[in-house]
């Protein structure tokens, strides 16, 4: 255990831009409106955190561990998650804006990402076998050696899931969605 532990704490409005977050361990917190763009987390310790309206743009979080942790309406541009620890990994995440980030060969499955934007977001080679993506937008999202096998992209839009280098089996689309399987195919649907 670190020498620092923080528990039950409400941080609120912060600017950890200028002044890291002190290295530590967190459970049950509450960061609120906190700035962390450009900034560091890495090598914290989270569990049963939830972070509410904080900007995470660009942040590192190497070695990071997040262990049923929850992100509702951050901005997570450019995030690189495969860099954090992915020893007893647990997330979810609600409308957040989590564009340019990298999933890239995560183990990630039943994960639910509620309402998030995606555009240019790299899931190559990730594990998301029986994930949740409700009202998500994966315009110019990247998957590629995917498991996506029972996923849900019933009310997903843009994406463009290629089956014949994607793992889709028994993945759930409105039947609106299926363009997505085709665009490979420069097909004109009516």
């Amino acid at each position: 255990m670190s020498a620092n532990f923080w528990t039950d704490q409400k941080f609120t409005k912060r600017d950890y831009t200028k002044q890291k977050l002190p290295k530590g361990d967190y459970e049950n917190c509450r960061f609120v409106d906190c700035l962390f763009s450009k900034g560091y987390l890495d090598n914290q310790n989270f569990v049963e955190c939830t972070f509410e309206g904080c900007d995470l743009t660009n942040t590192n979080i190497a070695n990071t561990t997040f262990n049923d942790v929850i992100f509702k309406d951050c901005k997570m541009v450019g995030v690189q998650f495969e860099t954090c620890n992915q020893l007893l990994l647990s997330l979810r995440f609600s409308g957040c804006n989590l564009s340019v980030a990298s999933f890239h060969g995560m183990d990630l499955p039943r994960i639910i990402f509620d309402g998030c934007k995606f555009h240019q977001t790299d899931f190559t080679d990730s594990n998301l076998i029986q994930a949740k993506f409700p009202e998500c937008d994966f315009e110019n999202a990247l998957f590629d050696g995917t498991h996506l096998e029972q996923a849900d992209f019933t009310s997903a839009v843009n994406f463009n899931i290629d089956p014949s280098i994607n793992h889709i089996n028994k993945t759930r689309f409105s039947e609106g969605g299926l363009i997505g399987l085709l665009k490979k195919y420069d097909i004109v649907v009516t």
